[in-house]
């Protein structure tokens, strides 16, 4: 197995409706966020693959749950941005419809990713995120994205802020700093994310994963 087992992603298809995924089989792991937050940059990292979710100067070109196989029991799971589109709200609406069914429903799902911007966490999108992973006790693990854009003190103490909150609304999410542009937290993701796939890593040189 590779280093980073996930450089062998590759897309699957794209979904606009809950009839058209593959079986609910195997493991899932769903990848969120305000279509500002960073999203497509955050797969692009982690998978090590620069191409594999679309990256546009438009936010919220997402618009249908893309995923991506790793191997024929893996998958990732590009859920479609929202909160920030120029899109009529009915889709907006029918967006979140959609995901809220996928989250309550999809049974191979282990857990979520949910991208939030550092500088502005908990958005009423991120609320709703969370309140649905917390009513059927899906694990959430946030990354604070676009980490570089505050020194590391200030940084620091955001991601202190929200670990509190999570704890003070008993959210079952874990959260970190992470950096598309700068690597920070790269590999913590990913660990992470193998835990939920049943992916063992093979041991490699460590990174500054901010996490602390």
């Amino acid at each position: 197995m590779p280093l980073n087992p996930f450089r062998q992603a590759r897309f699957l298809l794209s979904a606009a409706q809950l009839r058209q995924l593959p079986p609910d089989s195997g493991a899932e792991v769903a990848f969120a966020g305000r279509s500002n937050a960073g999203k497509s940059s955050a797969l692009n990292v982690i998978t090590g693959l620069n191409s594999l979710a679309r990256i546009s100067k438009t936010p919220g070109r997402t618009q249908h749950i893309n995923l991506f196989e790793i191997d024929a029991e893996r998958r990732l799971v590009d859920l479609p941005g929202y909160g920030y589109a120029k899109v009529p709200e009915a889709m907006k609406i029918r967006w979140g419809q959609t995901m809220a069914r996928y989250l309550e429903t999809r049974q191979c799902l282990r857990g979520l990713f949910l991208m939030m911007d550092i500088r502005h966490p908990f958005k009423p999108f991120d609320q709703q995120m969370l309140e649905w992973c917390r009513a059927r006790g899906m694990a959430v693990h946030i990354l604070l994205t676009k980490s570089d854009k505050l020194k590391r003190g200030p940084a620091t103490t955001a991601l202190q802020a929200v670990r509190r909150t999570l704890k003070a609304e008993a959210m079952p999410a874990t959260a970190q700093l992470f950096s598309a542009l700068k690597l920070t937290g790269v590999e913590e993701a990913r660990l992470q994310l193998a835990e939920w796939l049943g992916i063992e890593p093979e041991a490699g040189p460590r990174e500054n994963a901010g996490g602390a």
